[in-house]
């Protein structure tokens, strides 16, 4: 964990919490040990749905669909959710989510590989949220961009992976050497990109949150 654990429970315990069935679904991920978004994690994505009050939504990595209840939840204006998976047996299990939830007609699963799925979306969208494989995060970015409209905000999550992109490559396990590298090149890309302002904050496992400027006239 990033932060003081006794600190981030303290937060958490202050939070209003979500609707019953969100609940339902958490508890059901938890129990079939299918990572969804923390707790604080799932406050700050409220808190940005009701600053930017996005209308057109990407998600890459469905997982369950939680999160993308999530946000067909708390956006406060009409929003179109096309969110995308490739793990087989997690897919008939977030559309049956998202029919449980009533928001089947507001959130489209499309079945694939994100890197060729993404080849065949048209933007904008007003709020690109990536949650998949961390690995692969630099092997999206050229379509997520193309698709984030301008103004746009597009949140990456997990990219600090508990604190170890701090450490040397010799220091992280063989296993993960590659998610590393790749990881911290995302990371120096998102900061040092002319068309983004960028911050990355120890929120969670670590958010990194990119606005997309306007092309100047």
């Amino acid at each position: 964990m990033i932060v003081d654990e006794r600190l981030v429970t303290y937060i958490n315990s202050l939070d209003t919490g979500n609707t019953a069935m969100l609940d339902q679904i958490e508890r059901e991920a938890t129990a079939d040990y299918v990572p969804i978004i923390r707790k604080e994690m799932q406050s700050f994505l409220k808190f940005l749905l009701a600053m930017k009050k996005p209308a057109r939504i990407l998600e890459v990595g469905t997982a369950v669909g939680f999160s993308a209840i999530l946000m067909a939840e708390y956006d406060p204006v009409p929003c179109q959710i096309i969110t995308i998976e490739n793990y087989e047996k997690r897919i008939p299990i977030a559309r049956e989510n998202f029919k449980r939830a009533g928001k089947e007609a507001q959130i489209a699963l499309l079945e694939g590989d994100a890197a060729e799925v993404l080849k065949t979306l048209e933007g904008p969208y007003d709020f690109i949220f990536m949650d998949a494989a961390k690995g692969q995060y630099i092997h999206y970015m050229p379509e997520v961009l193309r698709l984030l409209a301008p103004e746009g905000v597009l949140m990456s999550d997990n990219v600090l992976q508990d604190g170890d992109i701090t450490q040397s490559r010799f220091a992280v396990e063989r296993r993960n050497r590659t998610i590393h590298s790749r990881m911290r090149e995302y990371l120096y890309e998102l900061k040092h990109h002319e068309g983004l302002q960028t911050s990355i904050l120890p929120l969670g496992d670590g958010v990194a949150l990119s606005v997309k400027k306007e092309e100047e006239k």
